[in-house]
């Protein structure tokens, strides 16, 4: 095969199956790992326990969340059925949102963890990298902005997805594929900011070099959404999934392989 064809190879189905891997290989080094398993669950039940309460609260207060945005439909004779379904979207969005959101939140609150987590994997790969020493504080700071700026952008995505989702037909096809790839991506970009934070790559070039290996990226980001759909399950993945993007970070990104 000639270079052109494996650069397309390694690009498209094969730089999946390469994100792919590296997800499942850093869910094996945990699972090799147990105490450091455990350990990066922390955070993770922490954010499933706030999400869980917003999530109830949400749920039994939806009708009056309804209700306050909707006071022009209170002289309506079908007031009560409309504000049922304002409500049940209502909900819904929150749903979405909370399942968008939860890396962001997680990450944000387990950085220690997760930065420690991500310190260990690099190390038995040869040793942590050279990189800029940023205070503990400041790097906190900034990986909450860089988080709710991703938040940003995955919105700007989303929100279009979620009217088209309405649509016969293309609301039912294309639309959960399309939320899939966007949600994927985005969710390896959270993922590998320890990483590449580590090697004092910027959020603009973070975002530049995984849009250039997107094939993997993908493949990466993916089945961890698809995963993460599901609460306990995403408590569970979590720290697979971080041990997985160091070392797509490690391996594939910061050092690209030549084919």
């Amino acid at each position: 095969m000639s270079g052109n064809g494996r650069q397309v190879e390694k690009r498209g189905i094969g730089g999946l199956a390469e994100g792919v891997g590296f997800f499942l290989k850093g869910v094996g080094w945990v699972a090799r790992k147990p105490r450091w398993w455990l350990f990066g669950l922390i955070p993770a039940l922490i954010a499933l326990v706030l999400y869980a309460v917003a999530l109830i609260w949400l749920g039994t207060h939806a009708s009056d969340v309804a209700a306050w945005v909707t006071p022009f439909a209170g002289d309506w004779g079908w007031r009560d059925a409309f504000r049922t379904l304002v409500g049940i979207m209502i909900f819904v969005v929150g749903l979405g949102l909370a399942v968008f959101t939860f890396t962001a939140v997680t990450l944000a609150i387990g950085d220690p963890f997760y930065e420690k987590l991500s310190e260990k994997v690099e190390e038995d790969l040869g040793g942590l990298p050279d990189g800029p020493d940023v205070p503990f504080w400041r790097s906190l700071f900034r990986s909450i902005r860089d988080s709710v700026i991703t938040l940003l952008y995955v919105l700007m995505f989303t929100l279009p997805l979620f009217v088209l989702g309405f649509v016969p037909v293309i609301g039912q096809t294309v639309v959960p594929v399309l939320g899939a790839i966007v949600s994927g991506f985005f969710l390896t970009v959270e993922l590998t900011a320890l990483a590449m934070e580590r090697r004092g790559i910027p959020r603009r070039e973070r975002l530049t070099l995984l849009r250039s290996n997107m094939a993997a990226s993908l493949g990466f980001g993916i089945p961890i959404f698809l995963l993460f759909l599901l609460p306990l399950v995403a408590v569970i993945v979590m720290p697979g999934a971080v041990a997985g993007a160091a070392m797509l970070v490690r391996v594939r990104l910061a050092h690209p392989q030549r084919v």
